[in-house]
């Protein structure tokens, strides 16, 4: 589950790691207030602006609706303030990971400037905390060149990421912490701060359950202190159960609809670009009908996992949801009879073609295993339009011919 930036400082407050401090606001109103309110606690009249998505690239970003509008500004009056409240909040802020189609922003984090005061002894620094899947360790990502270019860096002159990996089972090492410190430049004060952020920031990842943490910029002061200017965070959904507080933080409107349906009738749904459905039993099977699908000439339009329990609700539920993309021009439903048996999901897909009325694209069910020669009977002598095969060939060859 993502987390807007607002959202994740927060949280990691509770690991004492010190953040750039912020007000998240809906309204134009708000926003000046939050404006006036930021201006007299830090005394300057320097405030800094930032749309709040789950994507990157905010800073780049152009708002659709007035494009010399950026999705992070700085303003130095509240009716500024007013004026960048306006162009944002409501509009489509469109960044490099968003797409074209871009994100509606609802919210707005009005932030402490941490530039405010002119040149300094200050840095901006790039920290990342993931699982590295080949070695299987967690590791730390870190570079002295953050800020909005680190993807350029990742990629001309990927010498300048270092890694610190963290072994299955061990909290962060001080030696680790250290050498982070120290491959970052730092020194005195700021030494010891960084090793003290990294180690909390860690804890933080490790007890949220985190499946990435990235603080870009991670910044120097001019005074030594180390602050979290921005974070992106993603928690593990398979440890929400641990943390019915950060679930409760969940913005669905960020989420595309059709998944976040799927997600309510606990079917594993993806949504993708092509021309064939799809509703299978288990990811490992879903992945070769994908392909089966491309094979026989289609692209697949979705990823459909309805798991080991299908039954009439989640089948009728799987169709709902696949039929709301109007790119479908044919239905494929791979079921495999270990768990659940073929005649029970045919059953199913009877209820739920009867329930939903006239389906006016074809349909191919293909089913195996468990009571598969008897699924195949009831689907033929249902008297629906629904083309039954046993074989994966038979399969694609109706595939291909209903995409035809």
């Amino acid at each position: 589950m993502n987390l807007h930036e607002y959202q994740a400082k927060e949280l990691l407050k509770r690991y004492n790691v010190p953040t750039q401090e912020g007000i998240a606001v809906e309204t134009v109103e708000d926003a000046i207030k939050a404006y006036e309110q930021t201006a007299t606690a830090t005394n300057t009249k320097f405030v800094v602006m930032k749309a709040q998505i789950h994507a990157g690239g905010r800073g780049k970003g152009t708002m659709r609706e007035v494009p010399e509008q950026h999705g992070v500004k700085v303003v130095k009056s509240a009716e500024e303030a007013g004026t960048v409240a306006k162009n944002i909040l409501g509009n489509t802020l469109v960044t490099i990971q968003t797409g074209e189609a871009g994100k509606v922003v609802s919210k707005l984090l009005i932030a402490q400037d941490m530039y405010y005061d002119g040149p300094s002894d200050r840095k901006e620094f790039y920290l990342s905390i993931l699982l590295d899947r080949a070695k299987k360790q967690n590791v730390i990502m870190y570079s002295t060149e953050g800020g909005m270019d680190i993807e350029e860096v990742a990629h001309h002159t990927p010498e300048k990421i270092h890694k610190e990996w963290i072994a299955p089972g061990m909290s962060l090492q001080a030696f680790q912490a250290r050498n982070i410190a120290f491959n970052l430049g730092l020194s005195g004060d700021a030494f010891k701060n960084m090793v003290k952020f990294v180690t909390n920031l860690y804890n933080a990842y490790v007890g949220l359950d985190c499946s990435m943490l990235e603080i870009n910029p991670l910044f120097k002061s001019a005074d030594d202190k180390i602050i979290a200017v921005d974070c992106k965070m993603n928690i593990d959904d398979n440890a929400m159960m641990r943390h019915k507080d950060i679930e409760a933080l969940r913005d669905t409107s960020e989420e595309d609809p059709t998944e976040v349906e799927a997600g309510a009738f606990n079917l594993n749904y993806v949504k993708l670009d092509g021309n064939v459905g799809c509703m299978v039993n288990g990811a490992g099977l879903a992945m070769a009908t994908m392909d089966m699908i491309k094979l026989a000439g289609g692209e697949p339009a979705n990823f459909l996992d309805v798991g080991g329990t299908a039954n009439a609700q989640t089948v009728e539920a799987g169709f709902r949801i696949i039929m709301k993309d109007p790119n479908v021009k044919a239905i494929l439903i791979n079921i495999f009879g270990g768990i659940v048996r073929c005649d029970r999901v045919a059953a199913g897909v009877i209820e739920a073609y009867n329930n939903l009325g006239n389906i006016n694209i074809p349909i191919i069910v293909r089913l195996q295993g468990t009571n598969a020669e008897v699924a195949k009977e009831l689907i033929v002598n249902s008297g629906l339009k629904v083309q039954s095969a046993i074989l994966l060939s038979e399969a694609a060859s109706l595939v291909q011919a209903a995409i035809k």
